[in-house]
């Protein structure tokens, strides 16, 4: 494959997954200046990682992995906790359905306040990824995703008991 024709497989890529990204990126950003940058830093990783790309995984999978040990690796270069956007303020990241309630923007509150990798893995959990395909993303056990995945439920709950 040639430049131009891996450019235009890879800009496809992208555009079929931005959401992914953007919304990776949304649960670790501190202002809309923020988001902007790790967006960019997280293609910038994927162009450079892309030739590399063997489809040994789903394509989306890669983006996960890519995208959230971007913005983690962003995080902890900050070494402060970052503070987050309002979902008001991110537009068309989150897909507004019937569903979008009150309950639905405190459990994103919420889930802002957990750790780096409880955010990483109740997010895919809201995606409907599969126990195997979070434990590919996040570099895990099937095991051990189940069982951070039980805790982190049980702290999403006493923390709205508050």
């Amino acid at each position: 494959m040639n430049n131009i024709d891996l450019e235009k497989a890879f800009i496809e890529i992208i555009q079929q997954n931005e959401r992914i990204i953007y919304k990776v990126c949304s649960f670790y950003i501190s202002d809309d200046a923020t988001l902007g940058d790790l967006y960019q830093d997280v293609v910038s990783n994927l162009w450079v990682a892309y030739p590399k790309f063997r489809s040994e995984c789903a394509i989306s999978t890669w983006i996960y992995r890519i995208a959230l040990n971007t913005c983690i690796s962003s995080v902890r270069k900050e070494l402060k906790k970052p503070q987050r956007v309002p979902l008001s303020q991110l537009p068309d990241i989150f897909e507004q359905t019937e569903d979008s309630s009150p309950d639905v923007s405190e459990l994103y509150r919420l889930i802002y306040q957990l750790k780096d990798m409880e955010r990483a893995i109740i997010l895919l959990y809201l995606e409907e990824k599969s126990y195997q395909q979070i434990a590919d993303i996040v570099g895990l056990t099937v095991c051990n995703v189940a069982i951070k995945l039980k805790r982190t439920k049980e702290k999403l709950l006493s923390m709205s008991n508050k």
